[in-house]
């Protein structure tokens, strides 16, 4: 599914649909440039889930964990160096947990990511909305 993003307010809103859709135990792909709107995105999907605290992008944590009507854990690995500081962070973990997992940056750790791992994919467009694409889920 592709969607056209004209705002902020847009990808949260698509944010807060998949949070809809998510069970425990998902796994969900944020992909995109810096500046893309991952983090826009992740925030809509907590508000849906009743997470109060601010999201912010976990750059310099890599891992926050939020708590809503179902665990969010929100990671950031643009400053991993791959599978193996991943599998010794004990990463793992948060592939297969009791709760929603958001990755940014998972490129670097795709061969890790569950077979039912949801895809979003966040380009800028040249006229600044961002062209969105979703696999693995149904809106």
């Amino acid at each position: 599914m592709t969607f056209i993003c004209k705002s902020e307010n847009d990808t949260k809103e698509l944010g807060r649909r998949l949070a809809r859709t998510a069970k425990a135990g998902s796994v969900i792909s944020l992909r995109g440039s810096l500046g893309a709107g991952k983090t826009v995105f992740a925030k809509g999907f907590a508000e849906e889930l009743g997470i109060t605290e601010a999201i912010v992008s976990p750059t310099f944590t890599l891992v926050q964990e939020y708590e809503g009507r179902m665990k969010m854990y929100h990671l950031d690995l643009y400053r991993l160096s791959g599978e193996d500081e991943f599998e010794s962070m004990g990463g793992e973990d948060f592939l297969y947990s009791d709760g929603v997992t958001l990755i940014e940056w998972s490129e670097k750790i795709d061969s890790m990511l569950p077979d039912d791992t949801i895809h979003v994919e966040i380009g800028i467009q040249p006229d600044l909305t961002r062209k969105i694409e979703i696999t693995g889920a149904s809106l």
